[in-house]
């Protein structure tokens, strides 16, 4: 009779799948450890299980994180200065020379090249580079006083993505799956859409476990092909006997694993494994957009050459959601928005690869009454300055803007915030956060709240310390005010 010392301590595992076929001999086997070893079948791996679980009534049961790379320009799109209008032209740079990442290139107060008007009921002030979101301005909640601690991408993308302006630390939506779990046991609770053309600044540590188990990571899906690569054998073989093997690997691993039970990684690895053999058909079916009308499709701008990629995956995010899917986060490749020249030419590209799809997004999720419980963010990693950025030419045509940590836009829809609302001022030019200022710890806590968690009591003991999204020792706020 087979036991576990045989199978686990005699045979080393990759040899003795090497001389055990995966036919009649791999099910009896099968069917013997269950007999002789698991008096009590209940799995040692728990990737649905939370570590938490809400803390109060929560207002989403999930978020979809639309991450703009590079920093949008507060004052292009949402935030309008009629001073710089007044001013075009006038010396300011003495006046910030501290905050100028390129102090060389720095020019003078620029106005907008984009005209604003309000829109919807709320008379909520849009440019024109956005057309399709000004038609959604009554769902979203605008906050124009947010800011952040640094001006160069990496460190200020770390901070939006982690709470912290250094590598290593756990990405927002792996903070939301280690305290919720996934509502379905099929599909990750945290899921990536980053884009086919290139990986964003950072690349995959926007979206790492860091130092919470390695399960809480984000799983990269693929808009187009197989979702996921690796996901399903080379070869085929009957479903019948498919299934007799993952069970066969399953116990095998359950057996390692028991051997080891404080060795955390080797079971944050099993558990992935186990969700990867449940995803082989779920993963396919929320992808597949064929399910989807002609006239969702085309809302979203997927029969379009510029809007196609972003709005496959702004539609591919609804379909995960709605299958219970915690956080999915879209990414740009590189960051498009660093619009740090031809302001007026790339900000407008910007604008055209992501506006349809964001608002069909808006429009799709309230229609299907998905919205009222589904958090929608928009943002970067910090916004522009309000002079201009010039090239070596100095030739003002070609004018951009430089960073800026001290003010940027973002906002919220859905999932228990107001709709139609404006929280927070800039400056009289745009550039630093002056009245109901919003830090990024405040935006975390905020969002952790709509989800039902507490950010001080989610948290992982390391080194002593117990380890937060919002940092240690921090006393951020909720943003009581943009709630509904």
């Amino acid at each position: 009779m087979l036991n576990e010392n045989s199978i686990d301590n005699k045979i080393p595992r990759r040899s003795f799948f090497q001389q055990v076929s995966t036919g009649v001999q791999g099910a009896a086997l099968a069917s013997l450890l269950q007999q002789d070893l698991y008096a009590d079948t209940k799995s040692a791996i728990h990737q649905e299980t939370s570590k938490f679980g809400p803390h109060h009534k929560a207002r989403a049961k999930s978020v979809i994180h639309l991450f703009m790379n590079g920093g949008p320009s507060q004052m292009d799109l949402f935030d309008p200065k009629p001073l710089l209008d007044k001013f075009h032209g006038k010396e300011h740079f003495d006046k910030i020379a501290g905050e100028v990442e390129f102090p060389e290139q720095a020019g003078a107060l620029m106005r907008s090249p984009f005209k604003f008007a309000k829109q919807g009921d709320s008379g909520m002030w849009i440019s024109d580079a956005m057309p399709h979101l000004a038609k959604q301005v009554d769902e979203i909640t605008l906050i124009r006083s947010m800011y952040t601690t640094n001006l160069t991408h990496e460190p200020a993308i770390y901070k939006i993505q982690s709470g912290s302006e250094f590598t290593g630390h756990p990405a927002l939506g792996a903070w939301v799956s280690y305290g919720l779990g996934s509502e379905n046991k099929n599909l990750p609770a945290y899921v990536v859409l980053d884009d086919p053309r290139g990986l964003p600044v950072n690349g995959i540590e926007n979206w790492q476990s860091g130092f919470l188990p390695a399960q809480h990571q984000g799983t990269r899906f693929r808009a187009t092909g197989s979702p996921v690569l690796n996901l399903k054998p080379g070869y085929k073989q009957p479903e019948a006997v498919s299934k007799l093997e993952r069970d066969l690997i399953t116990r095998l691993d359950q057996i390692h694993h028991r051997k080891r039970p404080h060795y955390h990684q080797l079971e944050a690895r099993l558990s992935t494994y186990a969700l990867a053999a449940r995803m082989q058909i779920a993963a396919s079916d929320a992808l597949d957009l064929s399910q989807e009308t002609a006239e969702t499709q085309k809302m979203y701008g997927i029969d379009q050459p510029i809007t196609e990629s972003y709005g496959r995956r702004c539609l591919i995010a609804r379909r995960l959601v709605e299958r219970g899917v915690r956080f999915v986060q879209l990414f740009i490749n590189s960051q498009i928005w660093d619009t740090h020249s031809a302001i007026a030419a790339n900000l407008k590209t910007a604008c055209q690869r992501t506006d349809q799809p964001v608002a069909a997004l808006l429009q799709d999720l309230k229609q299907r009454g998905l919205l009222d419980e589904t958090l929608v963010m928009w943002g970067g990693e910090m916004g522009r300055l309000p002079i201009a950025q010039l090239a070596a030419n100095k030739d003002e045509r070609k004018s951009g803007r430089d960073h800026n940590k001290n003010a940027l836009c973002t906002w919220m829809a859905g999932g228990g915030v107001k709709k139609g609302f404006v929280w927070g001022e800039t400056d009289e030019l745009g550039f630093a956060a002056v009245e109901n200022r919003v830090s990024v710890p405040d935006w975390h806590t905020t969002m952790l709240h709509l989800l039902g968690l507490n950010h001080e009591e989610l948290f992982i003991s390391r080194n002593g310390l117990n380890e937060r999204l919002t940092g240690v020792g921090n006393h951020p706020r909720i943003v009581k005010e943009i709630l509904a």
